[in-house]
């Protein structure tokens, strides 16, 4: 079946899809993302991706070119068209195409925001192998821009790195700068050390999680401790449990680090708690 796709204004085939060469996400980097996953047909913490994607734009003085409603509507739109039912909606929106490369941003007044969306199908999100065997992660340097706390379309260093795990043998890297853990490549880092939770503060440094912070949530309100601070490689080594979380992979275990093994190379029951709890309540609340 052919993917039926979102591009400014119009439901399109994926194979009839086209955006400007001129466009400032090609040449420039210049636009944001979200990611929110479906279960069950539903939508999961759709209302906190739509507050990141607005604050990720008005960093970077984008206008938010629809209002919620209409982002909700084109949500539900592509998840009925394409017969999803567990799997993702990434909706990109960039500065635009103004019709040449300049360093300068366009106008915006005569420059509107491109806007894309489609979905990716993914049978069984929620019951991933991973989620019983763990993670295996790689440390490498965290050479990033500054301000991760935006989440831009930047990913050629998150995606050398995932590259430099699948070398090592494992399946994802965290990023250390200044001799702490900031995050993976494309999630958020924790380690458990009894019934702590540690986790890097949010900061301009890191990418400030929608699921970090509703698994974060869900960990209080189990009475368990939660630490926001920097942690490092070897504290992460010696820990009880490790684990990471983003919206596609909800909170998925780390069970190597470097080549030390965690919990006896099992998922831990903190993490394997936090996880169902996630699901459960997002199941709850979706949309």
């Amino acid at each position: 079946m052919t993917r039926t796709v979102y591009v400014n204004g119009e439901y399109l085939p994926e194979d009839q899809a086209k955006v400007s060469i001129f466009d400032r996400a090609f040449l420039m980097s210049d636009g944001v993302y979200e990611v929110t996953s479906v279960l069950d047909g539903k939508l999961i913490d759709f209302g906190g991706h739509l507050k990141r994607l607005a604050r990720s734009l008005s960093e970077l003085e984008i206008r938010n070119p629809l209002s919620d409603d209409e982002w909700l509507a084109i949500h539900r739109a592509l998840v009925a068209k394409n017969a999803i039912t567990d799997g993702l909606v990434y909706l990109q929106v960039t500065r635009g195409a103004p019709g040449d490369r300049d360093f300068a941003w366009p106008d915006p007044e005569t420059c509107p925001p491109t806007v894309v969306l489609f979905t990716q199908n993914k049978p069984g999100l929620a019951d991933s192998p991973a989620a019983k065997v763990g993670m295996k992660v790689i440390s490498i340097e965290d050479i990033r821009w500054g301000r991760r706390d935006i989440k831009t379309v930047q990913l050629l260093y998150p995606s050398m790195g995932k590259m430099m795990a699948k070398k090592a043998g494992c399946d994802d890297a965290w990023l250390v700068e200044d001799g702490a853990v900031t995050e993976g490549t494309s999630n958020n880092a924790y380690i458990v050390r009894g019934n702590q939770i540690i986790t890097r503060q949010l900061s301009n440094d890191i990418l400030h999680g929608i699921t970090r912070a509703a698994v974060l949530r869900f960990a209080r309100e189990a009475q368990m401790e939660v630490v926001e601070r920097p942690f490092t490689i070897a504290e992460a080594q010696a820990a009880d449990e490790a684990f990471i979380t983003s919206a596609s992979a909800f909170v998925m275990p780390v069970v190597e680090i470097d080549g030390a093994v965690l919990g006896g190379g099992q998922p831990g029951p903190i993490t394997a708690r936090l996880r169902e709890i996630y699901l459960d309540e997002m199941r709850k609340a979706a949309i």
